[in-house]
């Protein structure tokens, strides 16, 4: 009768002691649940995100002594002012968006080789995607014909901008692959940042490792001989 009671005090304890040796187990599998859950639900609430390009070349006027070489300084040159405010405040008349949305969503790419400039804008509609480059390439090349007797240097329309067809954005799937693999990363890091286990000590406070004889005194050694 009188063991009962600790027994029943020993029953959580070891219960406590076999989950806690089952948690470092799951934390991996677990992280990677999650992960794989938190990604593919924001793939699912986050917008898709549409992309379209257009291109425009810049070209000599012909009535200066301009040369491709020049016209490839100038490319480069409109490539870093296509993103300004003096050209989106005109583009923001033909795509109807703002100033303020434009600079968010338009970027501007020129290419080492080729006196060209391409013109990408994200938004969530894939027909104001297509709007928005367009806008700003028409709004570059009405800048490049103002300062062409100057320059001798115009932007002609390469390629206009197509309603894209397919979301640029990640799809759930690979959203879903990628929360997978952070949550199994952090789960491996959180295994090995958790606390080891003291080892166990015996009854006179020393370690339970083994302890190896200490080397006998040179004296008895010799006079064993």
């Amino acid at each position: 009768m009188t063991d009962n009671p600790s027994r029943l005090m020993r029953l959580p304890r070891r219960i406590l002691a076999r989950v806690g040796r089952l948690i470092p187990r799951w934390l991996i599998p677990a992280g990677v649940l999650l992960g794989a859950a938190a990604g593919g639900v924001y793939g699912l609430v986050k917008p898709p995100q549409y992309t379209a390009t257009s291109y425009v070349i810049a070209v000599p006027t012909g009535e200066t002594r301009s040369d491709a070489t020049a016209a490839l300084g100038f490319a480069q040159a409109y490539g870093r002012v296509a993103t300004q405010l003096a050209v989106l405040a005109d583009a923001q008349m033909w795509a109807g968006v703002p100033v303020k949305e434009l600079r968010s969503s338009v970027r501007a790419a020129t290419s080492p080789d080729a006196p060209m400039v391409a013109i990408t804008a994200d938004s969530e509609r894939r027909d104001q995607a297509a709007d928005i480059a367009n806008a700003v390439s028409h709004a570059l090349t009405l800048q490049a014909d103002r300062a062409k007797n100057e320059t001798g240097i115009e932007l002609v329309l390469l390629s206009r901008a197509l309603k894209p067809t397919e979301p640029s954005s990640a799809s759930p799937a690979l959203t879903s692959l990628v929360g997978a693999s952070a949550g199994g990363l952090l789960g491996g890091l959180a295994l090995l940042a958790r606390p080891r286990r003291a080892a166990p000590t015996s009854a006179d406070g020393h370690t339970g490792r083994a302890q190896l004889p200490a080397p006998a005194p040179a004296a008895d050694t010799e006079g064993a001989l």
